[in-house]
């Protein structure tokens, strides 16, 4: 069993609200012990922002998963002295494989909003978000040009 002040951190953190964990934990002391300390509702935090990146994610996976199998099979289909027959095979090889596992199905996204469009490479931030971080002297090493 947690202590009183270890569950009041933990339904802070999931909740955010000092005063919720603290309602919530008075209730449970009373004695109303079938109240549960979860959201009903069923749906869980999870790591990623939205279901946009966590698809992207796992395209990720499987891409680097299958990437040997494919750039071996790409290696066959392209090479011009092989017979074509094998040059085919490895082509309805290729097909066959997930649709998923092909790179280019990986689209870049922002770490902390999943926006698609105008996302800076080097800190995987969008535009927006880089230049607010960048603003407020939140991003190591960049200033703004004066």
């Amino acid at each position: 069993m947690l202590s009183y002040t270890a569950s009041l951190r933990r339904l802070t953190a999931l909740w955010g609200s000092k005063m919720a964990a603290a309602t919530i934990m008075s209730l449970v002391r009373q004695g109303h012990r079938q109240m549960s300390c979860m959201p009903c509702f069923g749906q869980g935090r999870s790591y990623y922002v939205d279901w946009r990146m966590l698809r992207d994610v796992k395209r990720r996976k499987m891409a680097f998963e299958y990437a040997d199998q494919r750039l071996r099979l790409d290696a066959l289909r392209k090479n011009k002295i092989l017979p074509k027959e094998l040059q085919e095979v490895a082509s309805q090889e290729i097909a066959a494989l997930p649709r998923d596992s092909c790179p280019v199905r990986i689209r870049n996204r922002c770490v902390l909003t999943s926006r698609p469009r105008g996302v800076v490479w080097r800190w995987r931030l969008s535009r927006i978000v880089f230049r607010h971080l960048a603003d407020h002297a939140q991003l190591s090493g960049v200033q703004r040009a004066m």
